[in-house]
């Protein structure tokens, strides 16, 4: 495991050291294929095949002559109309003819064809359909792909879980289910206009999930991963109008990706919607975008079977494929995917073909970033490169980096193990330089690229003032409305702004040993469905009663009026106080039975009221720190 250079305490450098591996890809060495004889041939001869078909303005997936198809594929014809796709036969070499459903996608350009059955491993299937292309010509399109051979990746463990540090976290009386960890604020926040800090926390100890933390420090909202889960990249998008919070839930595997699912809530914390992945796939945690007309573009991993030996790894191997799929987020339907094995060879890597029983990550897909013109701009971990991805076809217009940059590269462009690649409307591109695992740079930093005349020159790059920093594994680059850049720090849980000519404007971490995928600074207003949580005892001199309020997720809350009284339904007001935090605690005079607030917004209006509560007659309630 590689050391950081951040100098600090040398117990805070064993702690990060914890999460210096999490979600790298070079997880792959320590996790054995269990005993299953040779590995069928998997790396096609030729790579990037467009997903065009010749003559229509149809895209396909699995692309034409795929070598990474699961048997659980749907066929996807994106570019017509549902009703101009018709007789879609598809045969497969060994299973024979399949039938299925041809399902209209919600924006009408097109269709997938669901099979009622999934196809055998190793077979070829033959796909025909007739497409009509303008007036009454039809024509008859034909192509075929290969079914791969999964890898099963149940037996792959998780990261462990060990139990928080109890001076690294939060504790509240009035939820004592949740103990979030502590965001310390380092340099206080000159930009109070850049909003409130979105995190996640884990994989790593403690209770794990995603976080809104005022730029002081104090938390807003929580929302906990249910046991064995994590949640990590959340995110303030916009969905149908309105502005929503998504992330990506499930397990993270040792070999450093996700199975799980994509989830999107309200301003009320409540659910909208789950995007799933499909084509067998389970959605991975490295990026989920939300697009206009009901559209998202999420990373998924496919494992799969595949002989190494023509890259000096074992015959009894498997290769991890990411893939990018573009989902219709009201159907569910894949409108269309981009499989890395098609489109990449495995020997652009930088990491080795494992020499033991062990998937090869070649590649670790970890940003998608949708450009204006309709193509992509994906980054990949493994082989230190981006690519864009020309629109509709998947074929690599260029590719910036690695061993076979389109670009030259100027002084203090070239980046490794980078992640988080994204294009600004002035056309320069942001990405987070890990420069390690194994270690290449002196520290990991944000940059700032720009393209031009054949050459790829840096024109910011942003470092942290007491670094060296050097982040294994994670990390992201925002730049904000205004210019500013927040850096999340990855492995390293710090996150950081930097004005446009680099100074430091705020800077905050959570307790070492944490890690958070990605961090954001954004606006935001939450108001909860939920009413808010107290608890409340009489004081052992039993003339007063203490009280702790909270409302998890909550903004806009600037005092809470008190009501108690010896009957449910006769509470009077006791006292005001300003709202101190994520939880407010407050004393007054005599002992009741019954306690109720109020939560007040600064015009003095009542937002909220909780139910009223049993006040404990001895002070037996959790202290809250």
């Amino acid at each position: 495991m590689k050391r950081f250079g951040y100098i600090v305490v040398l117990a805070a450098l064993l702690a990060w050291g914890f999460v210096a591996v999490v979600l790298s890809s070079r997880g792959s060495a320590h996790v054995a294929l269990p005993p299953s004889g040779p590995s069928p041939a998997c790396l096609p001869g030729e790579v990037d095949r467009s997903s065009a078909i010749a003559g229509t303005p149809l895209h396909v997936s699995p692309v034409p002559e795929s070598a990474a198809a699961d048997p659980n594929v749907q066929i996807s014809f994106l570019g017509l109309p549902v009703s101009d796709i018709t007789n879609v036969d598809v045969e497969g070499s060994q299973s024979g003819y399949h039938h299925g459903h041809l399902s209209g996608y919600w924006q009408g350009d097109g269709g997938s064809f669901v099979p009622y059955q999934p196809f055998i491993e190793g077979e070829y299937v033959h796909v025909r359909a007739d497409v009509r292309l303008s007036g009454r010509v039809t024509r008859r399109i034909d192509y075929g792909f290969h079914i791969d051979s999964p890898y099963p990746t149940g037996h792959i463990p998780g990261f462990p879980n060990p139990p928080a540090s109890p001076a690294a976290v939060q504790s509240f009386a009035s939820a004592p289910e949740l103990q979030p960890p502590l965001l310390t604020v380092t340099h206080p926040d000159t930009a109070p206009s850049s909003g409130d800090v979105l995190m996640s926390v884990g994989p790593g100890p403690g209770q794990a999930g995603a976080l809104i933390y005022t730029p002081q420090g104090r938390l807003v909202w929580f929302q906990r991963a249910p046991s064995g889960e994590n949640i990590l990249g959340l995110n303030r998008q916009s969905y149908e109008g309105r502005p929503v919070l998504t992330w990506w839930q499930g397990r993270v595997r040792e070999l450093g990706f996700g199975q799980g699912e994509d989830v999107v809530v309200n301003s009320n914390y409540q659910k909208l919607l789950t995007v799933r992945a499909s084509n067998g796939l389970q959605a991975d945690l490295h990026d989920f975008q939300i697009e206009p007309d009901n559209v998202a573009y999420i990373t998924a991993y496919n494992v799969i079977r595949c002989d190494l030996s023509s890259h000096g790894g074992v015959r009894n191997g498997a290769v991890i494929v990411p893939a990018v799929q573009e989902i219709d987020m009201k159907t569910g339907l894949v409108r269309w995917e981009w499989s890395s094995l098609d489109h990449i060879p495995v020997s652009s890597s930088h990491t080795p073909a494992p020499t033991i029983a062990a998937p090869w990550d070649y590649f670790h897909l970890n940003s998608i970033d949708v450009l204006p013109e309709g193509g992509l701009l994906i980054s990949a971990r493994a082989t230190w490169a981006l690519y864009k991805l020309a629109p509709g076809s998947g074929t690599i217009e260029w590719s910036l980096g690695g061993d076979h940059s389109s670009f030259r590269e100027g002084d203090g462009a070239q980046t490794a193990w980078q992640h988080d690649a994204r294009m600004l409307p002035n056309g320069e591109i942001t990405v987070f330089d890990d420069g390690s695992n194994p270690r290449v740079h002196y520290q990991s930093r944000g940059v700032r690229l720009r393209i031009a005349d054949g050459r790829v020159t840096l024109t910011h790059q942003y470092f942290h003032p007491n670094g060296p920093f050097v982040a294994d594994s994670q990390g992201n680059m925002q730049t904000l409305p205004g210019g500013d850049v927040v850096v999340g720090w990855g492995a390293v849980p710090w996150v950081s702004e930097f004005s446009q000519a680099g100074g430091l404007v705020f800077d905050a971490h959570l307790p070492p040993g944490d890690s958070s995928y990605r961090a954001f600074r954004f606006p935001w207003e939450g108001r909860p469905l939920a009413p808010p949580a107290v608890v409340a005892h009489v004081l052992v001199n039993g003339d007063a009663t203490a009280l702790a309020v909270s409302w998890n997720g909550a903004t806009g809350v600037a005092r809470w009026r008190v009501l108690a009284g010896n009957s449910s339904t006769a509470l009077t007001p006791q006292v005001t106080v300003p709202n101190s935090g994520f939880e407010t605690t407050t004393q007054f005079p005599e002992a009741f039975k019954y306690a109720a607030v109020e939560a007040l917004d600064a015009a003095g209006h009542v937002i909220s009221v909780s139910p009223p509560v049993a006040v404990t007659p001895v002070a037996t309630a959790p202290v809250s720190k």
